[in-house]
C-alpha cells in the first residue's frame, strides 16, 4: 500500500506542509532485539564524506527561492512538498533529534524516545560546545507513540520512519496515511542504523542512507543547508586526520560495541563492520571485528563467547551516561573470572561510548573519542574516568574546533 498523491478532500489540517508524491516501504524491528542486517549492502560512509555539500543538495531537488514550495526525496517516505519550513518537530528516535539539533533546532523538538536518558546523553558532550544547550528531559516518550498523541502535538513534519512505527501494535498501514494526510507528513528513515530488511507489510524497494545523507536531506527539509554544508565540512576535515593517522593494518585492534542491562546477566554486542549509520564513528578508524562476522551484530552473548572472540578493545555504549560508573563496570570484569581472560579487560582498554542513534554532533565526538581509544600514539590519549562530560581535550589534540561547530549550531558562523 502506497500513499495516496493527493489528500483527500476535508481532511488536510495543515495547509502549507503536505505530500507531494506516494511512498515506498521498509520496516524496522527496534531495540536489542531487532531487525537483521542486510548482508548484500555494502558501506559508503566515508566515501559520502568525501563528496561535496552540492552534490547531496542537488540529488533530489532543484534549488528554489526561499519563499518558493519545495520538495525533498527520501526512502522510504517519497517525494514530499512544503510550501515552508516547519517549525515543531517531532521525532521517535534520537539520531532525528539530534539532526534537528545540529541544526539549531533543538528547541523544536517536541517529542523523542527517552527524553530524560537523551537528554542526559547529549549534556555530556554539549558541555564541550560554548553557549550550546539542549533540554529535551520533559518531552513527550515517543517510542511507544500513539496516533491520539500525534493530533494532541500537531507537528509540523514527522521525523520519524513510517515503516518502524507501523510495526507498533496499534497501528496499521491507515493510520500512516490518517497522519500524513490529517497532520503533516512523515520524513525519518531508521532501517539505515544497521540496513535491517522491511517487513512484508511495507511494500516497494527500502533505500539505505549514511547518516551524513540523510542529515542532509533533513536540512533541506528545514531549509538549514548552509548550516549543513558547514558542519559537514567540519567532518571531512576529522575523516582526513584519521585517515592520515591510521597505522598498518596489522597493528589495528580488534573491538566489540557492548550494551547491556546487567553487565553480568545481558549482554549485546554489535559487530564493528557491518554497514549503517550505527557504527558510522568506527568504520572510518577501521579496527578488525572481535567476532570475525560469526555473530549477527545485536546478539546476545556471555563472558565465554566474549573471551573467545578476545577483543582488544571493548567499548560499552552509555558509558557516558552520568549515572554509569565505568570504574564500576571494569571491576565488576576484573573481578569475574572469565571476563578478567579477555585481552581488554586485561590491558585496561573498556572505554565508553555515547548513544547508537547518534547525530551529526555524537557523531563528530565519538568519531574522536574512538579514534584515542584506539590510537592513541596517533591521535592523543583517551582520558580514563569514570563517566561525567566529555573529558577536556588540549587544544592540540583535538580532532575538531569545538567553537566552531558551536557557532555553527548556534548561527554564528
Amino acid at each position: 500500500m502506497g500513499y495516496d498523491e493527493t489528500p483527500r478532500a476535508g481532511l488536510t489540517r495543515r495547509d502549507y506542509v503536505k505530500y507531494g508524491g506516494a511512498a515506498v516501504g521498509g520496516s524496522l524491528l527496534a531495540g536489542c532485539t531487532g531487525g537483521s542486517d542486510s548482508a548484500s549492502t555494502t558501506d559508503a560512509e566515508t566515501e559520502a564524506a568525501a563528496q561535496t555539500a552540492t552534490e547531496t543538495a542537488t540529488e533530489t531537488e532543484t534549488e528554489t527561492p526561499a519563499d518558493a514550495s519545495y520538495a525533498v526525496t527520501m526512502s522510504p517516505v517519497g517525494t514530499v512538498e512544503f510550501d515552508e519550513s516547519p517549525r515543531s518537530i517531532f521525532t521517535r528516535l534520537s539520531h532525528h533529534a539530534g539532526m534537528a539539533f545540529a541544526l539549531g533546532r533543538g528547541d523544536d523538538v517536541n517529542a523523542v524516545n527517552g527524553p530524560a536518558y537523551y537528554d542526559a546523553t547529549w549534556k555530556q558532550f554539549t558541555a564541550r560546545l560554548p553557549g550550546v544547550e539542549v533540554d529535551w528531559a520533559d518531552l513527550y516518550p515517543s517510542w511507544e507513540t500513539s496516533k491520539e498523541k500525534l493530533y494532541e502535538l500537531d507537528s509540523d513534519v514527522h521525523l520519524a520512519d513510517p515503516a518502524w512505527v507501523v510495526q507498533l501494535e496499534q497501528w496499521d498501514m491507515g493510520d500512516i496515511e490518517e497522519v500524513a494526510e490529517n497532520i503533516s507528513p512523515w520524513f525519518g528513515n531508521s532501517l539505515s542504523a544497521r540496513h535491517a530488511s522491511p517487513t512484508d507489510e511495507w511494500t516497494g524497494d527500502y533505500e539505505y542512507y549514511t547518516l551524513w545523507e540523510q542529515f542532509g536531506k533533513v536540512a533541506q527539509v528545514l531549509r538549514e543547508e548552509e548550516r549543513y554544508e558547514a558542519l559537514t565540512a567540519v567532518r571531512t576535515d576529522v575523516l582526513a586526520t584519521i585517515e592520515d593517522g591510521l597505522p598498518p593494518e596489522d597493528e589495528r585492534p580488534s573491538v566489540v560495541l557492548l550494551t547491556a542491562s546487567d553487565i553480568e546477566t545481558q549482554v549485546w554486542a554489535y559487530t564493528v563492520g557491518n554497514p549503517g549509520f550505527l557504527t558510522s564513528h568506527i568504520r572510518p578508524l577501521e579496527p578488525h571485528d572481535a567476532f570475525e562476522g560469526s555473530i549477527e551484530s545485536g546478539s546476545t552473548v556471555d563472558f565465554e563467547a566474549l573471551l573467545e572472540a578476545d577483543p582488544d578493545v571493548v567499548l560499552f555504549l552509555s558509558g557516558m551516561q552520568p549515572n554509569v560508573s565505568m570504574n564500576d563496570l571494569r571491576a565488576t570484569l576484573e573481578a569475574d573470572p572469565v571476563a578478567a581472560e579477555i585481552s581488554a579487560v586485561r590491558n585496561g582498554h573498556v572505554y565508553p561510548q555515547g548513544a547508537r542513534y547518534q547525530g551529526p554532533i555524537l557523531n563528530l565526538f565519538q568519531l574522536e573519542m574512538s579514534a584515542k581509544q584506539f590510537y592513541p600514539e596517533e591521535f592523543g590519549e583517551w582520558p580514563t574516568s569514570d563517566g561525567g562530560p566529555y573529558p577536556e581535550i588540549p587544544a592540540e589534540e583535538q580532532l575538531f574546533d569545538r567553537q566552531r561547530v558551536a557557532d555553527i549550531i548556534n548561527g554564528d558562523f
